[in-house]
């Protein structure tokens, strides 16, 4: 089965790996559809990745052997998706010759090591961090790079043009050099995969209608339509163990980054929306350890990289599979086919795969994600597009992780603005507070509560300075109470900014005094020395009861205050 790229969120559950149980008759229908659909998808997909079909076909055969028996999630299909494809495709290096191939062994194993020490060290909290603006602008841009990639196959042109932009428009104006029997071959295929999927078939129709093009493309001998034996044989058995060439590890680190790190946001989704048929969901980090075990297996048997599978586990779920028999049937289908069918299922038409891939990239776009973050606002809606640009133009390694940097930069710039300082008027037998902006500059005597919304990070520290009331030569004698209740920790930064804001109230003859201070804040300010400058008398930590440390810090407060007074009368 053809992955259209969804990529989702974290999940948690109980890090459980079950091992298979009995097969239930269910089981083996729905290993047995998944087997027969992952024939063209695995050999598009090693189309879609620029290396040999076969690799594609290896990729998911292993994949899903390995990951039915190491994942946590019961349900889950390991195999390759487009995201993957379109990743390595623009990897320099990986192709389908002798040389490409240990480069693609490499990157598989150096992706499945990642992902299993992510696993291992429990990493599944870390896809929370990619932002929706990042995957709606990179999964969109995917979907149409899957379509620009098939144009070749789709039209029997081929261009000379350096880059997929560059083919595309060479191509939309080279009509002449079209082969008309391939365009035909591949727009029927399109029609009957639409067609067919609303019948009974279902995603079964898929394997019809190219199985259908390729056997009237043979039948009528269109020697001007490409087979997959034109690109490479199928061998019929498996394949000899492959070693990855440590040499080239350094140079593949940065793309097998790239590819781990959509494969784990890939398979997070699956792990938090497919629960097991016990009800719990599936471990993130456990089905991170059963990934990169997959792509360890996967690589050494020559495939290409491999992930969760949204839609591999969707036909699965929905055929009724109970247990990880599901995905073994699928894997000895797929081994029967290469050990004995594997003539056949070389005279499958291109023109016919590329019609298939050019149904994922339709159904993979999203339109109403797009127009969703667009009306979010300007930097979602920039860091959308930025993403979308990169993963067009640029090598798609950088892509998402330039995007996820920029989303972390902007969002920082954000956080940091958005510190609000707020001035608290305390009446007497007023059950709350009323919250007025902070007054430039202090008066003489006036004792001022301030209390902060926000995060209070280095970047966001200028921005509270800047808050505060002056102190001034008419400063005398007035205290500023600034409650912390809710910060955790503070930053060097940000004590430095307390440092010199109690510096210039002394030296006005004003006070500073902090309530709500947590056990943590308390020992920073101690252990810099700052407590020792404001005093420990000024210090008020916070307990239980909300309140009370700021109740303390206004009883200090005025007695600072009336010895300010006490001091002013003498003189």
């Amino acid at each position: 089965m053809v992955e259209p790229v969804q990529i989702g969120t974290d999940g948690y559950g109980p890090s459980v790996i079950r091992r298979p149980t009995r097969p239930e008759g269910k089981d083996a229908a729905a290993g047995l559809l998944l087997g027969l659909s992952n024939i063209p998808g695995g050999l598009a997909m090693g189309v879609l990745a620029g290396v040999s079909p076969v690799s594609g076909l290896y990729g998911y055969l292993f994949g899903t052997l390995a990951g039915a028996l190491a994942t946590s999630s019961v349900l889950m299909s390991v195999q390759g998706t487009a995201a993957l494809a379109v990743l390595v495709s623009d990897v320099p290096g990986v192709d389908a010759s002798s040389s490409g191939i240990t480069t693609l062994v490499t990157l598989t194993v150096i992706t499945g090591l990642i992902m299993l020490a992510a696993g291992l060290a429990r990493a599944g909290s870390v896809v929370r961090f990619v932002p929706n603006a990042v995957v709606t602008g990179f999964v969109n841009a995917v979907a149409v790079t899957i379509v620009l990639s098939q144009l070749a196959e789709l039209t029997g042109y081929r261009s000379p043009q350096g880059n997929r932009v560059g083919r595309a428009l060479d191509t939309a104006v080279q009509v002449s050099g079209y082969d008309w029997p391939t365009v035909v071959a591949a727009v029927v295929t399109i029609v009957l995969i639409f067609t067919l999927g609303r019948t009974r078939l279902g995603a079964f129709g898929m394997v019809v209608a190219i199985v259908a093009v390729s056997a009237v493309i043979e039948l009528a001998g269109a020697d001007s339509i490409r087979q997959v034996s034109d690109v490479a044989e199928i061998p019929a058995g498996i394949p000899a163990p492959g070693l990855p060439d440590v040499s080239l590890a350094l140079g593949l680190l940065l793309p097998a980054l790239s590819l781990a790190f959509v494969a784990m946001v890939q398979g997070a989704s699956i792990s938090q929306s497919v629960p097991n048929p016990d009800g719990d969901y599936p471990d993130v980090s456990g089905d991170f350890r059963g990934q990169g075990a997959a792509n360890l297996v996967a690589g050494v048997f020559k495939g290409m990289p491999v992930g969760g599978s949204m839609s591999a586990t969707g036909l699965l779920t929905a055929a009724g599979a109970r247990s990880r028999w599901a995905n073994v049937v699928a894997a000895v289908v797929m081994l029967l086919v290469v050990l004995f069918f594997s003539g056949v299922a070389s005279m499958i038409a291109m023109p016919a795969l590329a019609g298939l891939l050019t149904v994922v990239g339709i159904r993979t776009f999203r339109i109403d994600n797009v127009v969703m973050v667009w009306r979010t606002g300007a930097t979602q809606a920039s860091v959308m597009a930025v993403t979308f640009v990169l993963t067009i133009a640029a090598p798609l390694q950088f892509a998402v992780l330039t995007g996820v940097g920029i989303s972390i930069a902007l969002f920082v710039v954000r956080q940091s603005n958005k510190v609000i300082v707020h001035r608290w008027l305390l009446e007497p037998g007023g059950p709350y507070p009323k919250e007025v902006p902070p007054p430039a500059e202090l008066e003489s005597g006036e004792v001022v509560v301030l209390t902060t919304y926000g995060s209070l990070f280095f970047a966001s520290a200028p921005i509270f300075e800047g808050q505060l009331p002056k102190a001034t030569a008419n400063s005398s004698g007035a205290v500023v109470v600034v409650r912390l209740r809710g910060k955790e920790d503070l930053g060097s930064t940000f004590i430095s900014v307390i440092s010199r804001y109690q510096h210039s109230l002394a030296s006005a003859g004003a006070h500073l005094v902090l309530a709500g201070v947590s056990e943590r804040v308390g020992r920073q300010l101690r252990d810099t020395g700052v407590l020792e400058q404001l005093g420990d008398e000024n210090v008020f930590q916070a307990t239980d009861s909300v309140g009370e440390s700021l109740s303390l810090a206004l009883v200090r407060a005025e007695t600072l205050r009336e010895s300010a007074d006490g001091v002013d009368t003498a003189n």
